[in-house]
């Protein structure tokens, strides 16, 4: 099979599909939980592992999966995988406690991240639940900040340009001519942006301002000195309730099963090997002097 072929059926396959390419074969029945994608060495690997592994990896490289390149790729890292994890075994590898100790932490991950799904698939949100969630979505609007910015090298520069400003000259012209940052060839025009989207002294500067004011000190950062001309002001309207209501209904699932879980943990009976393990008490915190 060439490897367009194998792209081909490598996308049906992952699909669950049984059209492969235009003159194979039909498959004979809809690939099950039984179905092998590969015989390696002798050991059998299921499709349904195969599918797990390509999930994850387009996942991680935000690929879209039916790219011919990207599931050719997949599988070459599958397969290394497979003789990786043979080899391993030849070694005997899983015997070693930090190996064991490894396999043990991944299967409670799976498990976990599974009891997790499944808890939030039980729970139902009401409307009730989704106006409250949605009116604290409108209290907590950020403020957005609409702004110019000129960026030079040193401050003795920053202060020349703000004595110029006070002079009467043009921000935007300013801008052009002497910033060094990407924006100054639009006149140093920055998109709307909320504080926390800036480096600090930035922020800081910009939420001190007035709306047609200018900072009178030059602002430094990392990246140099920044002469700073703030436009507008505005609340970030929330979207309408019912463009919000899949994220407000993925917020509230979040937090009943965070409670749900921190309740589960509160029940659990927990024995601690107090030799490796102590929790602190509220009047032993207070005799050392720790919060």
């Amino acid at each position: 099979m060439s490897k367009t072929r194998l792209a081909i059926a490598l996308t049906a396959l992952i699909a669950g599909g049984a059209c492969l390419a235009e003159d194979a074969k039909p498959a004979a029945a809809k690939p099950g939980p039984e179905t092998l994608i590969a015989t390696v060495n002798g050991v059998p690997y299921k499709l349904d592992l195969f599918r797990i592994f390509f999930a994850e990896r387009a996942q991680q490289t935000r690929t879209p999966q039916n790219q011919p390149a990207f599931q050719q790729q997949a599988f070459n890292e599958f397969m290394g995988l497979v003789v990786a994890s043979q080899e391993a075994e030849k070694r005997k590898l899983q015997d070693n406690p930090e190996v064991q100790a490894a396999i043990e932490l991944e299967r409670m991950k799976v498990l976990s991240n599974a009891a997790l799904a499944a808890m939030a698939r039980e729970i139902e949100v009401t409307d009730d639940e989704l106006k409250k969630a949605y009116q604290q979505l409108e209290e907590n609007t950020r403020t957005e900040y609409k702004a110019r910015h000129i960026l030079v090298k040193d401050e003795a520069e920053a202060k020349k340009l703000i004595k110029e400003l006070d002079k009467g000259a043009d921000f935007a012209e300013l801008a052009k001519k002497h910033s060094l940052g990407p924006t100054g060839k639009s006149g140093g025009q920055l998109d709307w942006f909320d504080a926390s989207q800036m480096v600090k002294p930035f922020s800081d500067a910009v939420t001190a301002m007035k709306p047609g004011t200018y900072s009178k000190e030059p602002v430094q950062t990392q990246f140099g000195w920044h002469v700073i001309q703030l436009q507008e002001v505005r609340k970030a309207e929330p979207p309408p309730f019912d463009e919000a209501k899949p994220q407000l209904t993925a917020i509230v699932q979040r937090q009943k099963l965070a409670n749900q879980l921190n309740e589960m943990r509160n029940k659990a009976m927990l024995e601690l090997n107090e030799d490796i393990v102590r929790i602190q008490k509220p009047d032993d915190a207070a005799a050392t002097g720790k919060k």
